[in-house]
C-alpha cells in the first residue's frame, strides 16, 4: 500500500498540517529553528543536515523502506511552526525498537502488519525531542495528526521511538502506548580526568579497568580527529571498517558511503573519530558526534585483531572525550551489557505506540505492562550490579 501524495492535509488548532515527501522542500534554517531552538539541547541527529542528508544519499528512502513522509505545522500566516520526522516503513530494520514479533502475530491473525508510519531518527537509537513544537499543544497537534494519518493511510500504527521523557509521558496522554528499554550510559560528575573517575569505582574494578586500558594500548597509537583535521584517507578507512562490523553484526551496513561525505561536508565540527594505529597503519575506528551536552557514540569497526581495543575505542577514549570537553554524558547506543563494568548505567529509555486495530491494541497493551515491570527490574538489578562504590549511591 502506498501512502497517499505529500499534499495531503489536516487541521490543528488553527494551524495546517501537512506532509513532505522530502526533507529538501523545507529549508535548513526553518527546520533547524524548531528542532535545535535557541537555549535548547543542541542534538545533531535532529538537524537538517543530518536528516537531509540521510535522504540524499538515499539511506532513507523508499527504496530502502524508509519513505519520509514528514509532518509540517503552518500557522495561517505561512510560519513553520511544528514539525514531526516522519517515515512510512515496509519493514523493521534500523530502528533498535524491535516490533517483530508484533509484526509476525498481526500477520498470522490475517492483518497486514506493514506499511507502518514511524517517528524516529533512522539507524539511531539516541533519545532526543521527535515532536517539534515549542508548546504541549503543539506537540498534542502533531500527534493526533500522526495518529489521523495513520487511521486515514490504512497503516497498522504509529511509532515514536526514543523520545524523550517528558515527551514519552505527552505521548501516553494522547493514547499511544508506552513502551520501556534500557540502555548504557556513562555521566560526568564534574570529573576533571579519568583517573578522577577511576577514583568513584570499587578498586576492584579500578585495577581490572587499568589493565584493560594498558592491553588494548599496547603498541597502539590512538588519534582524536574532529574538523578540519578530518581527511579523505581518514574516512576511507572508517567506511572500511564500518562495512567489517556491518557485514560481520546485521547482514549488510546500512549507510553508504555518500551519506559520511555528506557528515564531512555539513557537520565535521560535530564529529569525532577516534582511530587506533598500529606499526603506522590504521587498524580500527569508531565514530561519534558531538552535542552541547552529550557525546553519541555510533559506529565502530577493525581491519585487525588487538586485545581489547573495540572496549578502548568506543568507552574508554569516548569518556576521555567527554571530559576534556566538559560534556555531561556519553550515550554508546543500544544494547551491550559489557557496558556496564566500564562505568555505563543502565537507564530507561522510551518509545510509543499508536495501534489503529483496536483488538490488536489491548494486546499489545496487555504485552507492554509486562515487559515494562521487567525492564524496571532489570535496571534495578544491573544498576546494584555497577562497579561504583556503593558509598556514592
Amino acid at each position: 500500500m502506498a501512502p497517499p501524495p505529500a499534499d495531503d492535509g489536516d487541521q490543528a488548532q488553527a494551524v495546517t498540517v501537512q506532509p513532505i515527501d522530502s526533507l529538501s522542500d523545507v529549508t535548513r534554517e526553518a527546520w533547524d529553528r524548531l528542532a535545535n531552538p535557541p537555549g535548547a539541547e543542541y542534538d545533531p541527529f535532529l538537524s537538517w543536515d543530518f536528516l537531509e542528508a540521510l535522504e540524499a544519499s538515499g539511506c532513507a528512502s523508499a527504496e530502502t523502506g524508509w519513505a519520509p513522509r514528514h509532518l509540517l505545522a503552518r500557522d495561517a500566516n505561512g510560519q513553520l511552526v511544528g514539525a514531526l520526522p516522519l517515515y512510512v516503513k515496509s519493514h523493521s530494520m534500523g530502528e533498535y525498537v524491535f516490533d517483530h514479533a508484533w509484526a509476525d502475530a498481526y500477520e498470522r491473525a490475517g492483518g497486514q502488519y506493514y506499511p507502518k508510519l514511524l517517528t524516529a531518527v533512522p539507524f539511531s537509537p539516541v533519545t532526543g525531542r521527535r515532536m517539534l513544537g515549542e508548546s504541549r499543544a503543539m506537540r498534542q497537534a502533531l500527534a493526533r495528526a500522526a495518529c489521523d494519518l495513520a487511521e486515514r493511510w490504512g497503516v497498522s500504527g504509529w511509532h515514536v521511538n526514543f523520545p524523550g521523557e517528558t515527551e514519552a509521558a505527552e505521548l501516553e496522554a494522547s493514547g499511544l502506548l508506552p513502551r520501556l528499554d534500557r540502555q548504557f550510559i556513562w555521566t560526568n560528575r564534574g570529573y576533571g580526568s579519568y583517573d578522577d573517575f577511576l577514583a568513584d569505582l570499587s578498586s576492584r574494578k579500578r585495577k581490572a579497568l587499568r589493565k584493560e586500558r594498558a592491553a588494548a594500548q599496547d603498541g597502539i597509537e590512538i588519534e582524536h580527529l574532529t574538523g578540519d583535521q578530518l581527511r579523505p584517507e581518514h574516512w576511507d578507512v572508517f567506511y572500511a571498517c564500518y562495512q567489517e562490523t556491518g557485514s560481520r553484526k546485521w547482514g549488510y551496513p546500512y549507510l553508504n558511503r555518500a551519506f559520511f561525505d555528506l557528515l564531512h561536508q555539513r557537520l565535521a565540527d560535530r564529529v569525532l573519530l577516534v582511530m587506533a594505529k598500529q606499526d603506522g597503519r590504521y587498524i580500527a575506528a569508531a565514530l561519534n558526534l558531538i552535542g552541547s551536552h552529550a557525546l553519541y557514540g555510533r559506529y565502530w569497526g577493525k581491519l585487525a585483531e588487538h586485545p581489547y581495543l573495540h572496549f578502548e575505542l568506543c568507552y574508554h577514549q569516548a569518556i576521555d572525550a567527554a571530559i576534556a570537553r566538559g560534556l555531561g554524558r556519553v550515550e554508546a547506543g543500544a544494547q551491550g551489557d559489557h557496558k556496564l563494568a566500564r562505568g555505563y548505567r543502565p537507564h530507561a529509555v522510551h518509545s510509543a505506540h499508536f495501534i489503529t486495530n483496536e483488538g490488536f491494541r489491548d494486546a499489545v497493551a496487555r504485552y507492554l505492562d509486562q515487559e515494562r515491570a521487567g525492564v524496571t527490574m532489570e535496571i534495578r538489578l544491573q544498576d546494584a550490579d555497577s562497579p561504583f562504590r556503593k558509598d556514592l549511591d
